[in-house]
């Protein structure tokens, strides 16, 4: 018979986030995610990115020890809109003492971002993160998708605005957002007769150092940009967001209108393809998007869409997620047994 793997005990969770106070509790999907850890029994700390401190070092007495800290607070929660949150006295919390830590914070994925993964990597997988933040590093969202280019429409990176030319002229009505952007910050749809690329280039190139991903425009986004959320690799739910008249982006918070959907046999087997590859990297909980027929970006850093499709589904994912994490926390504890 095969072994059983033992239930976890209450787990002590450390929630790695933006400010409680700025979060929509409605549309949150680190809300729903803390929600359903509290409803299981587990212990919960807030802190944000900022608290964090790695000390390495030969101490006194001679042995070389590292330690991953956070100044954090114990936190419970309510859906109670103004009131949602409450903390407990502000400590110095020993990460490496968790069970788990969800990385949460949003992007934009930068130097900061990146510096936070190296950290939480002294602790993965003896304390499970979610997502594993050595891939969240190699995989940002606009970069993972490039390694599955028959799932992709025609896109470019790159810093060469010849190059940019040179694409719009071929494909003439595109995209051009910013490569660590999110939710939709400088995006721009640039039609064939649109006189600004050049300026728009000037602007982004004079500011920035990173490339630019230009994409083919999908006429297909006015019939919604479709959100699909991947649990340990497997697809178990989906949400369409229709843009608002007027509107390229399909972005929540820039108007983006939810509806129910369902998956079609195209975005089956994109699932089906990236899945694996997912799971493998320990990408326990991702957001893809999809156009048309056309994968366009993997969102591995801080995945949203749980409340909409709870809503309109039925299906509360962070109950997968949770189900996921805890079966992961009981095999290690199993096999360090």
């Amino acid at each position: 018979m095969p072994r059983q793997i033992p239930m976890p005990r209450q787990l002590r969770v450390a929630v790695q986030m933006d400010p409680m106070e700025t979060i929509n509790i409605i549309g949150d999907s680190s809300f729903a995610l803390m929600l359903e850890a509290q409803r299981r029994g587990h212990a919960l700390w807030h802190y944000e990115v900022r608290d964090l401190s790695l000390q390495e070092g030969v101490q006194r007495d001679g042995e070389r020890r590292e330690r991953l800290t956070a100044r954090a607070r114990p936190v419970t929660v309510q859906r109670q809109a103004g009131a949602h949150y409450n903390f407990g006295e502000v400590g110095r919390l020993d990460l490496g003492a968790m069970d788990v830590v969800l990385m949460r914070q949003d992007p934009p994925f930068d130097l900061a971002y990146i510096t936070a993964t190296h950290m939480l990597e002294h602790i993965h997988p003896r304390t499970l993160v979610v997502n594993d933040p050595a891939s969240v590093r190699d995989a940002p969202e606009k970069l993972l998708v490039t390694h599955f280019p028959d799932l992709m429409p025609p896109t470019l990176v790159t810093w060469d605005t010849q190059a940019i030319r040179d694409f719009r002229e071929l494909h003439q009505d595109i995209i051009v957002k910013p490569l660590f952007g999110n939710g939709g910050a400088g995006v721009f749809r640039i039609k064939p007769d649109d006189e600004n690329l050049a300026s728009l280039l000037e602007m982004h190139f004079a500011r920035s150092r990173e490339p630019l991903m230009i994409q083919r425009y999908e006429p297909a986004v006015r019939l919604g940009d479709k959100r699909i959320i991947l649990v340990d690799g497997e697809a178990l739910g989906a949400i369409n967001r229709v843009p608002a008249q007027g509107e390229a982006r399909s972005n929540m918070h820039v108007g983006g209108r939810a509806e129910a959907s369902t998956l079609t046999e195209r975005e089956r087997e994109i699932c089906r393809r990236i899945g694996p590859i997912l799971r493998d990297k320990g990408l326990l909980f991702v957001g893809i998007d999809v156009i048309g027929d056309w994968l366009t970006e993997i969102n591995v850093t801080s995945p949203t869409g749980l409340q909409e499709i709870a809503r309109f589904d039925g299906r509360d994912l962070s109950v997968d997620i949770w189900d996921s994490i805890e079966a992961k926390v009981a095999a290690s504890v199993g096999a360090a047994g």
